[in-house]
């Protein structure tokens, strides 16, 4: 089987490791993880990159995306059908399975999350290229306390910083997902290091790579993935299936 595999930045080690082992002809390409600071705005450039694939031949494209604040709803398969994994965030992909992720934050709250791709990814001033932008532009709350100040001085620059940051008092706690890919060990002291400067309690949980290793292997029953047929369309719906055929 030939796949086309769309993937979120954020799972760039992941979705690497469980293809070196996956038994099909796979083409994979990363999209930036600041297309989620869009939310819904995020479709047309996925819709762009389905679209741009549909006329290669492929059996299928495999979305390394969950339902992701609705980005990924309202994507419509051309000719090639759209494979989804049912999960909410990436952090349901990471664990392997949005039932132990819903354990886990039902009796967690006020958790921050990290993953290796969180950490390699997320930098301060890192870009955004939304589609159909000829330019980028910022993301605030990836933006220094020294970049705002250059920016707008110090008295405005430092209001700015604080109103983007503010987020941050929602949390108590720092849970790195550990999902076993290879040169992980400074990036997990990277998130421990950052709940400690935060003042957040450090917890760790193993994540696991088997939903990941059924979405490249196109092992995909329709409890973990959704396929969507070609013309069809992705909508989200109540309840566990999360997302379903529009």
């Amino acid at each position: 089987m030939r796949l086309k595999i769309i993937s979120c930045q954020v799972l760039t080690r992941e979705i690497k490791q469980v293809i070196a082992a996956s038994p099909h002809e796979i083409d994979v390409e990363f999209l930036t993880m600041g297309l989620h600071d869009l939310g819904a705005a995020m479709r047309p450039r996925l819709q762009e990159r389905i679209d741009a694939a549909d006329p290669e031949g492929y059996d299928a494209i495999a979305l390394g995306y969950a339902l992701c604040g609705r980005g990924t709803e309202g994507l419509r398969a051309g000719k090639t059908r759209l494979v989804l994994p049912r999960a909410h965030d990436c952090i349901g992909l990471l664990m392997g399975d949005r039932h132990r992720y819903q354990a886990y934050f039902d009796s967690h709250s006020g958790v921050y999350y990290r993953s290796p791709g969180w950490l390699e990814f997320q930098t301060p001033g890192q870009i955004l290229e939304p589609a159909g932008a000829s330019g980028g532009r910022i993301l605030g709350e990836r933006r220094s306390r020294e970049e705002f100040i250059a920016q707008y001085g110090e008295e405005n620059g430092i209001y700015l910083f604080e109103q983007f940051n503010a987020f941050r008092s929602n949390y108590s706690q720092l849970t790195y997902i550990s999902p076993g890919v290879e040169g992980e060990n400074a990036l997990r002291d990277q998130a421990r290091a950052e709940a400690k400067k935060e003042g957040w309690r450090f917890d760790e949980v193993q994540g696991s790579l088997s939903l990941l290793q059924r979405l490249v292997n196109g092992e995909w029953d329709v409890g973990d993935f959704l396929i969507v047929p070609p013309g069809s369309t992705i909508r989200a719906t109540l309840g566990e299936a999360i997302v379903d055929i529009a």
